[in-house]
């Protein structure tokens, strides 16, 4: 009864609980029982136990289980952000999205690892060690949601929330063989999410597959008080259910999906099969142009250790976290608590934040990344007015061996290429599993306007249903 609990999608799940054919105290311990026994290092925290009181059997998402990224506060449970400097933080509230799903009816199930404070795209960059893929233990499973994604592939949890501020719930999500969203900058509240760059950051569903992330989406949007930079999202998520492309014009971006990103052959090949696929399903596909999108890793990497290096400065041993002594003085204990507390990678990016916005650079780096940033906006606006979706490769690659790239952080940093263009223009995009490339799972993503999830997710599930992608060898 157990192995069918658990292949059951979170949605499926939900609606078998409201109908009374399962118990989710029961579907609850038989997740908490294979997070327990993570050997993924997906989990920082799992919790201990069931939550008291049932919840209500008619609630939109019936007590299913939820992992939650260390980034997001809760009430009372360590929300570490992937920092030493936080370790064993307990916070005194619960992010507003974590809020609104427990109100729903999801159950707090785990915190997932994460690469630290979001920065990174494998999961190396944890304090509390490396995130394996559940489908090759050697290999990294993305980041820097990689304990979310990790956790729904394997089955340790029906579906997970994480952060995107690059790619780092599509990447992850690629790498591991699941749905990963991020949806239009502002639809979801930033509230109890530890910034790491705030006009960037956004929360979004990791799931088996798109009817799951339409589901949790869906209890995760809207304006939020706590929130200035939140929005009232224009409808409702609906429900996919698209079986054809009729109608749809798919545009491809040379800047993204050839030989300049260092597309893998694999990866390329899936590609091109995902894009016949679509065609087949009455798709419109033509090539088209993103003249500035091959900038936007080197904007991303400006602008969002600027806005690091500003909000990590809140981390300085007085108010919360870590403190270390220094030699008595309050500089030096700043100094030595911040020392020991970040990892190298984020010392790296506060010092690229610090230097491009000190006097004399500002315009120079931050200024010129901003104006880059706004050509990017024109240009995906420009093809809007042509095409539906902008479809490219999630990642340029498959997940990389552990290790591989942490000594050369350009190499790193180029796994986002596909996918920092987004962000910069605060418009949605999804990644489904489009198949396998010498055994490892391949993403496809398709981006949309601003506030199109629900057109976008309809899209992609007409694709996930004729792809066809089985994800269980992961979860075995």
């Amino acid at each position: 009864m157990t192995s069918e609990l658990l292949e059951l999608s979170a949605a499926q799940a939900a609606e078998r609980v409201r109908a009374g054919e399962i118990d989710a105290g029961e579907l609850f311990e038989a997740y908490r029982e294979r997070a327990a026994a993570d050997e993924l290092n997906a989990f920082t925290w799992v919790a201990p136990e069931a939550p008291g009181g049932a919840p209500a059997a008619n609630a939109s998402l019936a007590g299913v289980p939820l992992a939650v990224k260390d980034l997001f506060c809760t009430e009372g449970i360590p929300s570490q952000a992937g920092s030493r400097i936080l370790e064993g933080y307990r916070p005194p509230y619960t992010a507003t999205v974590v809020h609104q799903l427990q109100q729903a009816g999801a159950t707090l199930l785990g915190k997932t690892n994460q690469d630290e404070f979001a920065m990174g795209s494998s999961n190396e960059n944890s304090a509390f060690g490396p995130v394996l893929n559940p489908w090759d233990r050697t290999r990294v499973p993305g980041g820097s949601s990689g304990g979310s994604a990790a956790a729904v592939a394997a089955g340790l949890a029906p579906w997970a929330i994480g952060t995107d501020t690059g790619g780092s719930i599509r990447q992850p999500a690629a790498l591991c063989g699941i749905v990963g969203l991020k949806p239009t900058y502002g639809a979801c509240s930033r509230y109890g999410m530890i910034a790491f760059a705030s006009s960037l950051d956004q929360a979004g569903p990791l799931t088996r597959d798109v009817t799951d992330s339409a589901l949790l989406l869906r209890h995760m949007i809207g304006k939020d008080p706590c929130d200035s930079t939140s929005l009232a999202f224009p409808g409702e998520i609906s429900t996919p259910t698209a079986t054809d492309l009729k109608g749809i014009r798919l545009g491809v971006p040379e800047e993204l999906t050839g030989s300049d990103g260092g597309v893998e052959p694999g990866v390329r090949a899936s590609f091109d099969r995902t894009i016949a696929l679509a065609e087949q399903l009455g798709a419109e596909i033509e090539t088209c142009r993103l003249p500035h999108a091959p900038h936007a890793l080197s904007a991303y990497y400006l602008i969002a250790p600027a806005e690091a290096s500003a909000n990590l400065a809140r981390f300085d041993g007085v108010r919360y976290g870590l403190r270390v002594a220094g030699d008595g003085g309050l500089v030096s204990m700043y100094e030595a608590t911040r020392a020991a507390g970040f990892g190298p990678e984020v010392k790296r990016r506060i010092m690229l934040g610090t230097y491009a916005l000190s006097s004399g650079y500002y315009d120079a780096y931050y200024g010129t990344a901003q104006r880059v940033r706004t050509k990017i906006s024109e240009d995906f606006r420009a093809a809007f007015e042509r095409f539906d979706f902008i479809v490219t490769p999630t990642s340029p690659w498959t997940a990389f061996e552990l290790g591989a790239k942490t000594d050369d952080p350009l190499a790193m940093y180029l796994n986002d290429f596909c996918t920092v263009p987004m962000p910069l223009a605060g418009i949605p995009a999804i990644s489904i599993p489009s198949g396998l490339s010498d055994g490892l799972p391949v993403g496809f993503q398709l981006a949309g306007p601003a506030f199109s999830e629900s057109r976008l997710l309809d899209a992609a599930f007409a694709l996930e249903q004729a792809i066809g992608f089985d994800g269980r060898s992961a979860r075995a």
